[in-house]
């Protein structure tokens, strides 16, 4: 499931980097469930232009301006799933966003209920089949 975060955006503007002052929380965000097929998967923003197409489109409404078009991938595991972060500019974070970020371009597991921050408020829920 994907849904916007409150704590995790106020968390963010705490960063102070040079376009927290212009973020605004948004009003209404409806949350959008995503089936986790057997192969791995692209967590990202679309854009035309440099032909990029999310398996998980982040693009909105509301549109998060922190997630990158190639934000990270979801990749299935034996045992379930994990996230690799793929250099995003302002990073990945499972569960505590006020832990570091996941190293890019390392597999970190994930497990029923995990939750992953990106961008500015965006939190992936992750939930397994039952």
């Amino acid at each position: 499931m994907v849904d916007a975060d409150a704590d995790y955006f106020d968390l963010v503007r705490s960063f102070g980097g040079t376009d927290a002052g212009s973020l605004a929380f948004p009003r209404f965000v409806v949350p959008r469930r995503f089936t986790l097929e057997p192969r791995q998967l692209l967590v990202g923003r679309r854009s035309r232009s440099r032909g990029v197409r999310p398996d998980i489109d982040l693009t909105g409404p509301p549109e998060d301006p922190g997630v990158s078009h190639l934000h990270a991938l979801l990749v299935p595991r034996p045992d379930g799933w994990a996230v690799v972060d793929l250099g995003s500019a302002n990073g990945t974070y499972l569960n505590d966003p006020s832990t570091p970020p996941v190293v890019a371009d390392t597999p970190v597991p994930l497990g029923d209920g995990d939750r992953v921050y990106l961008g500015a408020w965006t939190r992936l829920t992750i939930r397994a089949d039952g």
